[in-house]
């Protein structure tokens, strides 16, 4: 795959949308399934997330019940405590940051919560997985802001084109 700019990726991204929407729509899924994992590897080989941090900047994962019970137990609150330290309901009835930043991110991007964080920041960015050709709004949502997402898309137009 071509050399990967990080400082230049947000425009093409942005310029792509149209394109990778119907990248996704039209791809066979199977073909894609049996691609993401190695682009994926690749992507995170090349990339590295603790320069970058967006998603942790911009946006909050679902906190599920288990996290809530994990990470409460990890910092020693009780779970009521903790959410309503850290959580507030968003639109779809689902336990989100009040505020970003994530109040877990670090100046240098680590997580302070990183072997406890919830499943969603462990599974994101999905380009390992279904979730990746099944939602795609939300990884087309992803794609503008994550790096890694934009890579994957560009590397199965490679692939698939």
């Amino acid at each position: 795959m071509k050399e990967f700019d990080l400082n230049k990726w947000e425009k093409r991204s942005a310029d792509n949308q149209k394109k990778y929407k119907q990248l996704l729509q039209k791809a066979d899924k199977n073909k894609v399934l049996k691609a993401l994992p190695d682009l994926h590897e690749e992507a995170f080989a090349k990339i590295d997330c603790l320069k970058c941090g967006n998603c942790c900047r911009n946006y909050s994962p679902r906190f599920k019940t288990p996290d809530i019970k994990r990470i409460s137990r990890h910092l020693k609150m009780k779970e009521g405590d903790f959410i309503e330290t850290y959580l507030r309901v968003d639109e779809e009835g689902d336990y989100v940051v009040k505020k970003t930043p994530c109040p877990f991110l670090g100046d240098d991007n680590y997580c302070s919560i990183y072997d406890k964080r919830p499943g969603d920041c462990v599974r994101f960015p999905y380009t390992d997985e279904d979730v990746f050709i099944k939602r795609q709004q939300l990884t087309l949502k992803n794609s503008t802001f994550c790096p890694i997402v934009h890579y994957v898309l560009e590397g199965l137009e490679e692939i698939i084109n």
